[in-house]
């Protein structure tokens, strides 16, 4: 069956897979020290333009961030997002699960306004009764964001220059980072993104890899122990080559971006499929599309489309997510397009 449920539930992109099987047989140090890995790190560099970046590889989203947040957070801080951030909702607790209280703030289509952050730290530190809370140490934003917006390049900058006001850290999750580059509306681009935040992670398991996240510190700012901390949160690959060689091939010739950028074409053409169908689209310029369909007409569209279920607007209605990726093809539109038009 057709499947746009995620863009994580295929395998490997072809020359992925490829440049692992070509390195399968060579032996290689490990815990980030083989030669594919620093290959992957040089890259990622300058990529990103920050030839001192430090760079980490590991296992998983979910471990990037509650990792990353434990590490640049002291013992009583506590991380700042909007209530729709997926470590807030979508991570089992995660962050909590180390003892930092995560703080919501309202969400405007997934997004984070530098004003309500500005308000909210600027009451914190106005309240006398402040050291009985639990410190907004650093804050976090996703691009794109869980609900497939992008932030826009002055929004970043005004957030960034909040938490550098209130000497705080500004970590962007991106799990899906490539697609929120490819999007059309996308004003920035991955050396601006890199300058204008403190630590940021590149996602490889949504954007063609098997697995695995490069989590970038741009200016060697990674903070004290943070290797021993990765494995402590028990995000360390013994086998670290299997993120080097993935990265190293993302890295190379573009093909993170033209990963990318293939699925936001698939994405664009199946949103237009959608209003062809006469349903209400969400606004998103990523490859993830959110649609409303009738409870019966989701349950006609179930029977041959694999797709998600986000949440109910009424007794009737329910938005739907649907999710392409480099694996998506012409092929699955056109099963899409021809569903569609087989319900009612």
């Amino acid at each position: 069956m057709v499947t746009f449920e995620s863009d994580y539930n295929n395998g490997a992109h072809p020359e992925v897979l490829r440049r692992l099987m070509e390195t399968n047989t060579s032996p290689s140090a490990s815990y980030g020290f083989d030669e594919w890995s620093e290959s992957a790190r040089q890259k990622i560099r300058e990529a990103c333009q920050c030839p001192e970046a430090d760079i980490f590889f590991l296992v998983g989203g979910t471990q990037a961030n509650a990792t990353v947040i434990d590490a640049m957070l002291p013992s009583y801080g506590a991380v700042v997002a909007v209530e729709t951030g997926h470590i807030n909702v979508h991570e089992s607790g995660a962050v909590e699960a180390n003892g930092h209280k995560v703080i919501a703030l309202p969400s405007h289509e997934g997004k984070m306004l530098a004003s309500e952050l500005r308000d909210y730290l600027e009451r914190f530190h106005a309240d006398p009764t402040w050291e009985h809370m639990a410190f907004p140490g650093m804050v976090y934003i996703t691009f794109p964001t869980e609900l497939g917006t992008i932030y826009q390049a002055r929004e970043i900058e005004e957030i960034h220059a909040v938490c550098q006001k209130f000497d705080i850290p500004l970590f962007i999750d991106g799990a899906r980072l490539g697609y929120g580059l490819a999007a059309i509306t996308c004003d920035l681009d991955l050396p601006w993104l890199a300058h204008h935040c403190d630590a940021f992670y590149i996602g490889g398991t949504k954007v063609g890899a098997l697995c695995g996240e490069a989590v970038v510190f741009p200016r060697k700012n990674a903070p004290r122990g943070f290797f021993t901390m990765v494995k402590r949160h028990g995000a360390l690959l013994a086998k670290s080559r299997l993120a080097g060689v993935q990265f190293d091939a993302l890295f190379t010739d573009g093909l993170y971006l033209k990963i990318a950028r293939h699925a936001i074409d698939m994405a664009m053409k199946m949103r237009q499929i959608f209003a062809d169908a006469s349903l209400e689209v969400k606004d998103s310029p990523t490859n993830q599309q959110f649609v409303v369909l009738r409870n019966d007409q989701l349950q006609q569209l179930m029977s041959k489309i694999l797709f998600e279920t986000w949440e109910p607007i009424d007794n009737e209605r329910t938005l739907c997510r649907f999710v392409t990726s480099w694996a998506t093809t012409e092929d699955d539109l056109q099963a899409l397009s021809n569903a569609l038009k087989s319900i009612s």
